[in-house]
C-alpha cells in the first residue's frame, strides 16, 4: 500500500473483512474463486506492510525478498490469469464464453511473461517518501506492450461479462488504473494494487445481487410447478 506499513496491515484486515463477507454470498461453485478477489488482495496488502517493515532492516532481508516476490507474483502473474478465469466460470452464454476465454489466453501469455521475468531477473523494492517502488530488470522494449495486454486480460473481461454489476467493477478499475498512471506513474503496481483492493469490495452487491436473482427465479419456478 502507498502510506506505511499501518495503512497496509489496516487495509489487509478491511479488505480480507469483505472477502468473507463476499464468500458467504456465494450460491454457486462456480462463482468462488470470483468471491475469493478480495481475499487475494488482502493477503497482498499484507504482505505490502511487511515490506514496509523490512526493506529499512538489511537483517530481515530474507523475508523481505519473500514478501517481495509474494506481492509481485500475485500483482504480475495472479491478477492476469485468474480475473478473466473467475468471470469465465460465472459466464453462461455462450458468445461471451468465447470471448472471455481468448482473453483468459492473453492473461495465461501475460501470466508467463512476468512468471519468468520474476524466476531469472532483478527486483529490488525501495521506500520512496510515502510509495514503494519496485526497480526491475524486466526488458524495456517489451514493458509496455506487456502492460497493455495485462490491461487486455483483466479489465474487457468484466465489461463483456453478463454478470450484473461486473460492468461497474470494471470501469472503477480502468479509471483507478488511468490516475494512477497519471499521478503515480514510478509507483504504479503498488498503488493500483492499492485502488483495486478497494473497489474489489464491489464484488459483495455484485454476489449479493446474484444470489437475490437467483432466490427469485427458484421462487418463481416453484410457483409453476
Amino acid at each position: 500500500m502507498c502510506f506505511s506499513a499501518e495503512a497496509s496491515f489496516a487495509g489487509s484486515i478491511i479488505i480480507s473483512a469483505i472477502g468473507v463477507a463476499v464468500v458467504t454470498k456465494v450460491h454457486k461453485p462456480s462463482q468462488l474463486l470470483f468471491a475469493c478477489i478480495p481475499l487475494f488482495f488482502g493477503l497482498q496488502q499484507f504482505t505490502e506492510g511487511v515490506l514496509w517493515l523490512t526493506i529499512p532492516n538489511p537483517e530481515h532481508l530474507g523475508i523481505q525478498k519473500f514478501a517481495t516476490y509474494l506481492f509481485l507474483v500475485m500483482a504480475d502473474v495472479l491478477w492476469p490469469t485468474l480475473i478473466p478465469l473467475s468471470v469465465l466460470m460465472m459466464e453462461e452464454n455462450a458468445r461471451k464464453r468465447k470471448i472471455i476465454r481468448m482473453l483468459l489466453f492473453t492473461g495465461l501469455a501475460v501470466s508467463a511473461y512476468y512468471a519468468y521475468c520474476l524466476l531469472f531477473l532483478n527486483v529490488t523494492p525501495r521506500i520512496m517518501g510515502y510509495h514503494i517502488k519496485y526497480f526491475t530488470d524486466f526488458p524495456t522494449l517489451i514493458s509496455y506492450p506487456a502492460f497493455i495486454l495485462y490491461l487486455v486480460a483483466t479489465i474487457p473481461p468484466l465489461f463483456v461479462s453478463s454478470i450484473q454489476r461486473t460492468q461497474l467493477l470494471g470501469l472503477l478499475m480502468f479509471f483507478s488504473c488511468v490516475i494512477t498512471a497519471i499521478f503515480f506513474t514510478q509507483f504504479l503496481t503498488s498503488v493500483w494494487c492499492f485502488f483495486a483492493a478497494l473497489i474489489s469490495a464491489v464484488i459483495f452487491w455484485i454476489l449479493r445481487d446474484s444470489k437475490r436473482k437467483f432466490k427469485f427465479d427458484r421462487l418463481n419456478l416453484l410457483k409453476l410447478l
